[in-house]
């Protein structure tokens, strides 16, 4: 028999994460980075962030329907709020350990590290995990996906059903022009 008895922790708390963006609109690069999340956490709060540097297309409330449509089966694993202020700050309000960030390329590294210091530096309570977006989805972004759709571009499999709907909407009125 051995000395070494398996040390089994025991989860008494549910971990929290929250993952950020203006999700203007949500993409599927998102939606990989939110169900990797799962699997790293019990819950991801998805939090919304005033940008008042960025002009929307789509309203807070209209982002906020897209991405609870995007994750119709989550149960009580994903919520979806809007924050303003710090970040971190909200985080630790929320009970979360940790913030998410997606990384496309190297480039987003140097930002993101930097905001990852100082919100270490803030709250040291609350960590940031970095996830790769998955290769398949390394190009694009919320921007990219709006440009495209603004141009008649085909963004299908790039962004859920629904939200190729909206962009449709937004940019022709429901017609059936683009997108």
């Amino acid at each position: 028999m051995s000395d070494y008895e398996p040390f089994i922790a025991e989860q008494t708390e549910q971990s929290i994460a929250v993952y950020p963006g203006t999700f203007d609109p949500i993409t599927m690069g998102h939606i990989d980075i939110i169900k990797r999340g799962l699997t790293l956490f019990d819950k991801v709060i998805i939090a919304i962030a005033r940008n008042s540097a960025k002009v929307p297309l789509f309203n807070i409330d209209e982002r906020l329907e897209m991405i609870r449509e995007s994750f119709p089966d989550s149960g009580d694993r994903i919520a979806v709020d809007t924050v303003g202020g710090l970040l971190v700050d909200y985080a630790y309000t929320r009970g979360a350990k940790a913030i998410i960030r997606g990384l496309r390329a190297v480039s987003d590294f140097d930002y993101e590290f930097q905001l990852a210091l100082m919100n270490r530096r803030i709250e040291r309570e609350v960590e940031t995990v970095f996830l790769m977006t998955g290769f398949r989805w390394i190009f694009i972004s919320s921007s990219i996906i709006k440009d495209a759709a603004r141009h008649g571009g085909d963004v299908s499999g790039l962004v859920p059903d629904h939200v190729c709907e909206r962009l449709r909407e937004k940019y022709f009125g429901g017609g059936q022009g683009g997108i």
